[in-house]
């Protein structure tokens, strides 16, 4: 992996100095914008400090555009001048840091203004827009680039490729089930050039480990509830904790603390009830999720979480999973987003005829990429 942030020397300096033989960590010094080309990843969980990695960037870059024209010779590309940095954030992204300016590279405790350089895309085609409305920009930061479809990959390496530009991304490549994120995040891995791993202390009160992973959760009545395996892929939540059924809350966390129950049952049991409703046969799916809607201890969601989870040191925490509710909202957005396996028109039955939550479902489908509105009622 290409070094960013290293000194060579600083051994060697600190021993000049006088200091006696000890551990010498690498120098966390400031980015180098001489190189073109680059497609530096920065990921870590939620709160590990990738935003703010990217503030400190921006800081740099106003810095080094202070220099002289040799300067502004070695970070130049043709038209481009990797100092002149823009700052990127999804449309989608909005309920997070609404305290703040709406020109802010914001993020915890903090942030900084971008004036004119910032801008809100919904897709790929937003990001080539902004790249030929701006062709003296040379770096784009492009926050939680997982977010957006995976052309967005390849817009960014014939960027950088043929003009020159470096793009930064602070960006969640594992999603709260441990797994890569999406075929978005794959793709980024796939062309990077620099990848800087960050972590963060687990945030468990009982715990100091390192956390690699973001943890979702909801709070009902105070209590703790871990999201169920297959919980939506995306749902945009804010920075401040919340009381609430429909928006979750997420934090960093080592393996012990990172709750994640129903894995078994979504491989085992709800994708074969999807499979089957499939090719035709409903009703098994048409049982459960409506235990899950009116009487969730009926379901085989709550047999599975009981065996599984019953006797386990954390039970009560595995099997605080169910009291957000949603459950049957929540198992129809993974079996029609992610795994394919429910028409249209069979989840606008099943949505009506078991009085599901419609403005959830239209909000929760359309952050998922798969936008459906209920707008008319299902006719038999």
């Amino acid at each position: 992996m290409p070094a960013i942030e290293r000194q060579p020397s600083s051994e060697d300096f600190l021993k000049s100095l006088g200091f006696p033989t000890l551990s010498v960590h690498e120098t966390f010094t400031h980015f180098d914008f001489t190189k073109p080309g680059r497609r530096v990843l920065l990921i870590g969980p939620m709160g590990s400090g990738k935003t703010e990695f990217a503030a400190r960037v921006w800081r740099d870059a106003a810095v080094a555009q202070t220099k002289s024209d040799a300067v502004r010779a070695l970070t130049s590309t043709g038209g481009v001048d990797r100092r002149k940095i823009f700052f990127i954030r999804s449309e989608i992204d909005g309920a997070r840091f609404t305290d703040y300016p709406e020109d802010a590279l914001a993020y915890r405790n903090g942030y900084i203004r971008c004036g004119d350089n910032i801008a809100r895309i919904r897709d790929s085609f937003g990001l080539e827009q902004v790249i030929r409305d701006n062709p003296e920009v040379g770096t784009y930061i492009i926050d939680e680039a997982s977010f957006f479809d995976e052309r967005l990959a390849y817009v960014v390496r014939n960027a950088s490729l043929e003009k020159g530009c470096m793009f930064i991304f602070p960006t969640l490549v594992l999603n709260f089930r441990r797994d890569l994120f999406n075929n978005t995040a794959r793709l980024m891995l796939d062309i990077a050039t620099d990848v800087i791993p960050l972590t963060a202390y687990c945030e468990h009160p009982d715990c100091m480990d390192s956390a690699f992973y973001t943890y979702r959760f909801y709070n009902v009545d105070g209590i703790e509830c871990p999201a169920l395996f297959f919980d939506p892929l995306i749902v945009v939540g804010g920075d401040r904790i919340k009381e609430s059924l429909a928006e979750p809350n997420y934090a960093a966390r080592c393996d012990k603390h990172h709750y994640l129950p129903g894995k078994e049952y979504t491989f085992f049991t709800l994708k074969p009830l999807g499979e089957m409703a499939g090719r035709g046969g409903t009703e098994p799916l048409v049982r459960e999720l409506e235990a899950m809607h009116s009487h969730v201890e009926d379901s085989l969601l709550y047999q599975n979480l009981l065996m599984r989870y019953g006797d386990d040191e954390y039970g009560e925490k595995y099997m605080a999973s169910i009291l957000p509710g949603l459950i049957a909202e929540k198992a129809l957005c993974y079996l029609f987003c992610e795994q394919n396996l429910v028409s249209e028109q069979l989840l606008t039955r099943l949505v009506f005829d078991l009085e599901l939550d419609i403005p959830y479902l239209e909000k929760t489908l359309a952050a998922n990429r798969r936008p459906v509105v209920f707008n008319q009622p299902y006719l038999l």
